[in-house]
């Protein structure tokens, strides 16, 4: 079996700049089971279909446009040096959606959205070009950062279950559907199986492509959704329509007016967008601790410039609702997970995050696959959005150090869930000023989890 790590470590790459480039096959293993995860989690990407025609009155092919465009820049994470699952920014959805139904729906709100995308695109790459976005990483207290990633979780919970979510059309499908995918995912006992029985262990690999599947007869056995109409060909994008009524192309350049005001909601989205860094660093330590035999080097500079520039660049061909995030949590966990189960399973977290991008992209193209899972859009929306809720208070609360550090990071959250993230970030800087006073930024360390415990030297 080919070896694709360098003397220190890496994985192989080309260094282009400030980015390692990689290619499938000739600097990483490609996996196979997550590319077949993809096929099907395409449905995941899919589901931004209905926020964009329901807010932006777009067509159904239109709409798809804007979905292949996106999943084509996912692949500029892995292929950059970049070692996440890219996704969007989920928990600013329902914030910008706000924001722009403000606009009359039209050319008006279009240009809302294209504002606010490219504002926010622009400002990442300052922050990644300047250096800045890792001194905004380490500045912000810990209460805070984990408030704002506790937060983010919430919300992601209470889009599924509040009323008229996602879980009053599919309660059953939903049910049963996270119900084995926390089992299969975080599950000691599963984990205990796996290393006991191949069959497990193989359905382990394949991580939610499984779940997927079963939704799709699920769903309409409960009658929660039609059976599927199979249609055979390729997608067909309606690229004309999108970029004639939808971009800058056919309606101009938003006002200077526009932009201003985009700039409060910019700053609140990118909030949000700095807990999934967060995640994502958090996480991917996690997996650099578990498997030693790769060294993974995650920049968050490098991070801001690729996802800043898929902003800037999908303001400009195809503005999107869900936005252009670092991080899709949920995937990105069930990458992590099999990759920390050593190198017969996954050779390099290159080649999971890649290969599972390369499958969505492919799943996007293929009708048969788009028709099979499009009855059940709205469960694989669910899905990602509860493994990420689940996620993010786990890692939220482990990013305090104190037990003060836990109210704070808890009001943060409530804010956040129920306020948004501006109102969010006022409440825990005023708390962690009448809480620290002059030890704001440090906070404090009372040892109350056992990552935080001086590690004393052994007796002589």
């Amino acid at each position: 079996m080919r070896d694709y790590r360098r003397p220190d470590g890496e994985t192989l790459y080309w260094p282009v700049g400030p980015f390692k480039l990689r290619l499938p096959f000739i600097h990483y293993r490609f996996e196979w089971p997550d590319y077949l995860q993809g096929l099907l989690m395409c449905a995941v990407d899919l589901a931004a279909i209905p926020l964009m025609t329901e807010l932006l009155g777009m067509p159904f092919e239109a709409a798809l446009a804007v979905v292949l465009l996106n999943g084509i820049l996912y692949l500029t994470h892995h292929l950059l040096g970049d070692p996440v699952v890219p996704g969007w920014i989920t928990p600013a959805i329902p914030l910008l959606m706000a924001y722009c139904s403000g606009f009359p729906e039209g050319p008006e709100r279009v240009h809302a959205l294209i504002a606010f995308q490219l504002l926010l695109g622009g400002f990442c790459i300052f922050l990644g070009l300047t250096g800045l976005s890792r001194k905004v990483v380490n500045v912000v207290p810990p209460a805070i950062k984990a408030g704002i990633i506790m937060g983010a979780g919430i919300a992601a919970v209470i889009t599924v279950f509040k009323v008229g979510g996602r879980f009053e059309s599919f309660p059953w499908t939903i049910s049963i559907a996270i119900g084995i995918a926390f089992y299969l995912i975080f599950s000691r006992h599963f984990n205990a199986l796996k290393n006991r029985n191949a069959f497990w262990a193989t359905l382990g690999k394949l991580g939610i492509f499984p779940i997927i599947a079963l939704a799709i007869v699920v769903a309409p056995i409960f009658g929660e959704a039609p059976w599927p109409t199979i249609e055979w060909g390729f997608t067909k994008p309606d690229f004309a329509t999108l970029w004639n009524e939808y971009t800058l192309f056919g309606l101009g350049l938003p006002s200077a007016g526009m932009f201003l005001q985009a700039i409060p909601t910019m700053l609140a989205a990118y909030i949000v967008l700095f807990g999934d860094v967060l995640q994502g660093k958090a996480l991917l330590t996690e997996a650099d601790e578990a498997r030693k035999d790769e060294k993974i080097d995650y920049d968050p500079n490098r991070a801001h410039m690729i996802f800043g520039g898929r902003n800037a660049t999908m303001s400009i061909i195809g503005p999107d609702v869900a936005m252009c995030g670092p991080l899709w949590a949920a995937m990105h966990v069930v990458i992590t997970e099999r990759f920390k189960e050593g190198r017969k399973a996954m050779d390099s977290i290159f080649g999971g995050a890649g290969s599972f991008r390369w499958g969505t992209n492919t799943g996007l193209l293929l009708m048969p696959i788009v028709s099979l899972v499009e009855p059940i859009l709205g469960v694989a929306l669910a899905l990602t959005l509860l493994i990420q809720g689940y996620v993010s208070v786990r890692i939220g609360i482990l990013e305090a150090r104190s037990q003060r550090d836990l109210g704070i990071a808890g009001v943060t959250a409530a804010v956040l869930a129920t306020q948004g993230a501006t109102w969010a970030f006022a409440v825990g800087v005023a708390l962690c000023i009448l809480i620290y006073g002059r030890q704001f930024f440090t906070g404090e360390n009372d040892q109350t989890f056992t990552k935080d415990l001086e590690q004393k030297a052994p007796e002589e």
